[in-house]
């Protein structure tokens, strides 16, 4: 199978936090799966890290992290941009889950996310932890 990850679980899985369920944990960790993260999420911390003097990872620190772990990189293509008219706006305004999601439908993956705002959308691309 092929995952992509919502930033937030690249970050709890990146620091091992005990949010991360154990589910998610294997899924990761299982070698059959290939487990993506998005230059979505890069441009999302690189934004907070801009925003929130608090938030101190970057960008190009979540990035050389993702690789170090061996997770994939799935780079935003416009056929993932195209693939947003398929998706509610009402059910998630966030226009960083809103591309995540896109590309997942796009991909043929799994979205893993904790993000209780996709609850009720009814799809075979997202996993809500």
């Amino acid at each position: 199978m092929k995952y992509l990850l919502d930033t937030h679980i690249i970050l709890w899985a990146l620091i091992e936090d005990s949010r991360l369920n154990e589910r998610v944990k294997e899924i990761i960790l299982d070698n059959n799966n290939e487990i993506y993260y998005s230059t979505v999420s890069v441009w999302e911390v690189e934004i907070k890290h801009q925003k929130e003097k608090s938030f101190t990872l970057t960008g190009e620190q979540l990035a050389f992290l993702c690789d170090q772990n061996n997770l994939l990189n799935l780079h935003i293509q416009n056929r993932h941009v195209y693939k947003l008219k398929e998706i509610e706006n009402s059910i998630n305004k966030d226009p960083f889950d809103r591309m995540l999601l896109a590309q997942a439908k796009s991909e043929n993956m799994i979205l893993i996310t904790h993000d209780t705002k996709f609850k009720g959308f009814d799809n075979n691309n997202l996993l809500i932890v």
